[in-house]
This record gives structure tokens, C-alpha cells and sequence, in this order.
């Protein structure tokens, strides 16, 4: 029998897992044969590093049990990465918004079912994206309209107030944004010259919602997916999404995908990037490279199974 994890918790404060709070979780956790883990609660994600280290480095734990969403979870997965840390696991506790990686990973979005697949799944190992060799993600990486709305979202306030429709609000407000040049090579070679209102880079297939992005796209090939995206007026942005809902991606006018283990996107101008949810500052020009079986992560064991 393998041993028992000795687990840390790293919690983001304010949030709650389908109506569940940190009491509950508590408790799931005594039932589960874990009552006093070591234990950070921290007001935003970016105080997490340093308590995150200090489980690992004083507790010696060797899982963290992340409570937040996919940015909280990114910065977890970052610290550990930066740190040297990776024999660390990581199990995702999605008490987030969009909580994209713990639906694309078939993790319960409850919270008996998300300590359970935490204390008992199984730890498998997942690709990690590196943009410009600083900055971790695990869900997707991306620069234009995505990143506009995304920094609206959050400097608004709107996805706080509204969560999930703020991000439609602030969509709404972006979607005539103008097409920046690119130029997109991947894997050394040019791909894509000519006008993109968005460039998105994905570990995993599915954005909020369940719109299948990219339908082919796993964790745990060892590539990246990416897409350019040139649609600008309502009406194109519709007929992308419409193709998108088909899985027809590859026939709208308006979308290209392809997958890559590396990918360089030079803009005409300098445009805000966000990765896994969190806005980052404006630059024009993207080094995105895939790290095979980075990290390990948590996942159901009839699902790491299949």
C-alpha cells in the first residue's frame, strides 16, 4: 500500500467550493484521516509562495491541497516549479470561478468529492506552459481580446461583484478591439503573418463554460495548443463561437489552431497577456514553450486509469 501524503493546505481566503466553507473543510478532512494538516490561509494568491515553501521546507509535507481557482492554482504549481520543489503533488480544491483544470481533470466540484480525489487520487504527472521563461500556467496563456477582458475583469472589480457574467460584461465592452500584426511561428517555423485580435496558447481543450477551444488538446501530450483569432464585429464573433460549438473550428473564416512544443507571437504593439485567469503586464513578444510531466497532479483514479 503506498504511504499516506502528508498533506498541506494553502487556502485563498473568500472563496467557497459549491457553497462550502473552510469549516466544512475541516472537517472533510478529519473524516478523511487528516484532522490538524499544516495550514496558510492567504488574502490574494500572490502571498501563498512563501507559506507554500514553508510546508514544504518546515511541515515536509509533500501534497498541497490548493483551495481557490485556476490563478491560485497557478501560482502554487509557479512557486513549486521555481523552487525546485516539483516532488511536491498538487491536489486541487476548485473554489473558484471558472475552475477550468478541475473540470477538464474530471474533479469533483464539491467538496467531499474534491478532498476525497485530493487525500486518495492519484498523483499522475501534467505538462506546464512557461511564457518568456518567468511565468508558469497550466490551464491556458493568451494575449488580445482575452487578456482586455480579463484585465477589465479584475481592475472593474466585476468578477468579484458578478464572477462568472462579469467576465460577459466585460467581453461586451472589448469586442470591437482592434487586430494587432503578428507574426506566430511554432516550432521554429512561421505559421501565422497577418492580423490577430486574439493569440491563445492551451494546456487543456475547454474555456468558461465548456466552449471547446481547442477539442483535441490534452495535459499530458507533451505539446501546446494554440489559436489565432481575427474575428472583430459582433457578427464574426458569433460565427466563430457557432463554429466553435460544432467542433468546426478548423472551417471559420475567423479561427486557426495547430499544436506545438514551442510557440513565439511578435505583435505590431505592446498588449496586456494573462495566464490561467491573472492579468500581466503589456510586452510584444511571447516565448511559450511546453515542460513534459512538470507536476504532478491529483486526479480521480478511474480517470488517471483510462
Amino acid at each position: 500500500m503506498a504511504d499516506t501524503p502528508r498533506i498541506g493546505v494553502i487556502i485563498n481566503e473568500g472563496k467557497q467550493l459549491a457553497g462550502s466553507g473552510l469549516e466544512a473543510l475541516r472537517a472533510a478532512l478529519a473524516d478523511a484521516g487528516h484532522p490538524d494538516p499544516p495550514w496558510h490561509e492567504v488574502p490574494k494568491s500572490k502571498k501563498a509562495p512563501k507559506k507554500i515553501v514553508s510546508m514544504v521546507e518546515d511541515d515536509g509535507i509533500d501534497r498541497l491541497l490548493v483551495w481557490g481557482g485556476d490563478g491560485t492554482v497557478r501560482r502554487s504549481v509557479d512557486t513549486l516549479l521555481r523552487e525546485g520543489l516539483s516532488h511536491v503533488s498538487v491536489a486541487v480544491l476548485p473554489a473558484g470561478t471558472g475552475n477550468l483544470l478541475a473540470n477538464a481533470l474530471d474533479i469533483p466540484i464539491d467538496l467531499r468529492g474534491a478532498v476525497d480525489v485530493a487525500v486518495h487520487g492519484t498523483a499522475e504527472p501534467l505538462d506546464v506552459g512557461v511564457v518568456n521563461d518567468e511565468q508558469h500556467f497550466v490551464v491556458m496563456a493568451g494575449t488580445g481580446f482575452d487578456a482586455l477582458l480579463i484585465e477589465e475583469a479584475d481592475a472593474s472589480g466585476l468578477k468579484d461583484r458578478f464572477g462568472r457574467a462579469g467576465y460577459v460584461w466585460a467581453g461586451i465592452r472589448h469586442r470591437d478591439v482592434s487586430p494587432a500584426q503578428a507574426q506566430v511561428l511554432v516550432d521554429g517555423e512561421p505559421w501565422h503573418t497577418g492580423p490577430a485580435t486574439s493569440v491563445i496558447v492551451g494546456n487543456i481543450g475547454r474555456l468558461m463554460g465548456g466552449i471547446p477551444a481547442f477539442p483535441d488538446a490534452s495535459p499530458t501530450d507533451g505539446r501546446l495548443d494554440v489559436g489565432v483569432v481575427e474575428a472583430r464585429s459582433a457578427g464574426e464573433w458569433a460565427r466563430l463561437f457557432g463554429s466553435v460549438m460544432m467542433r468546426r473550428i478548423e472551417a471559420s473564416p475567423f479561427a486557426k489552431v495547430t499544436s506545438a512544443e514551442s510557440i513565439r507571437i511578435e505583435l505590431d504593439r505592446t498588449l496586456p497577456w494573462q495566464a490561467d485567469g491573472g492579468d500581466r503586464d503589456r510586452t510584444d513578444r511571447y516565448d511559450v514553450r511546453v515542460l513534459p510531466a512538470a507536476i504532478k497532479l491529483c486526479r480521480p483514479r478511474a480517470t488517471a486509469a483510462a
